[in-house]
């Protein structure tokens, strides 16, 4: 299936407050990074990779766009500490990877992922109203935004994992990059099975701040994950839309 390039400014009239948010948050990103590839002094760190892990959607949600609160038109949200994550994916020089797909996926509030193995264990047991994945494609500053909740601890097969949510970025119907984002400073990321496993400077790559949003009256929060990926920009024919997103890379055999 191939996903249109309009798909960033797919919102239904429900969301039209989202809609600003999205664009004022996108606004901001210029304020933190500079545009022009000259004015880095040196190549930039890549940021960490991980693997996809077994819980990428085995089919996907009625819903993939970039809000995850809201699925559809349903009135009622999802539940969980509303985020609003925002950043960019960069090359190694700095530059913007534009025309990138960007997905993210997550558990619930409840620790469930929106995957047929979680929801069967959970039976009922499981937020219906928080839609657990989402897309967005960069636009010209290679920016992202989506609305969701902050992560929180789940287990899986008898094992506890820190708070996460996962990354997977496409360029031209090709994954070219998955990992993990974490919380800063959670007390339970050095036990996670895949956080201890990374070097002190991939840590630093992953480990993003969650700070209430400014004015917010119903405690709604703000992070801001760019991502680095270990290429150049020609490296990917220079921004061009060839194709949507890469298929999963878990091999469920």
């Amino acid at each position: 299936m191939s996903f249109r390039p309009d798909v960033r400014s797919h919102y239904s009239s429900r969301r039209k407050a989202l809609r600003g948010a999205a664009g004022l948050s996108i606004a901001a990103l210029s304020t933190r990074l500079f545009t022009v590839k000259g004015a880095f002094a040196e190549a930039l760190t890549p940021t960490g990779q991980s693997g996809e892990g077994p819980l990428y959607p085995d089919k996907m949600p009625r819903d993939t766009d970039n809000d995850l609160i809201l699925v559809n038109d349903a009135i009622t949200p999802g539940i969980g500490e509303i985020t609003h994550l925002s950043g960019r994916i960069l090359d190694r020089t700095g530059t913007p990877m534009r025309n990138t797909f960007v997905e993210i996926w997550q558990c619930d509030s409840q620790g469930v992922y929106r995957h047929t193995s979680h929801e069967e264990r959970y039976g009922e047991n499981y937020d219906h109203n928080f839609q657990g994945y989402g897309r967005f494609l960069t636009d010209s500053s290679g920016g992202y935004y989506f609305r969701t909740i902050k992560p929180v601890i789940y287990g899986t097969n008898g094992v506890l994992r820190t708070p996460h949510i996962h990354f997977a970025v496409s360029k031209n119907g090709e994954r070219i990059f998955t990992t993990e984002m974490n919380i800063k400073d959670h007390p339970e990321n050095e036990t996670d099975i895949v956080f201890k496993r990374r070097t002190e400077v991939e840590k630093k790559s992953v480990s993003m701040d969650f700070v209430p949003l400014p004015d917010s009256t119903t405690g709604e929060l703000s992070c801001d994950f760019d991502i680095v990926l270990g290429v150049t920009a020609n490296d990917t024919d220079g921004g061009t839309l060839k194709g949507g997103i890469g298929a999963s890379t878990w091999n469920r055999g």
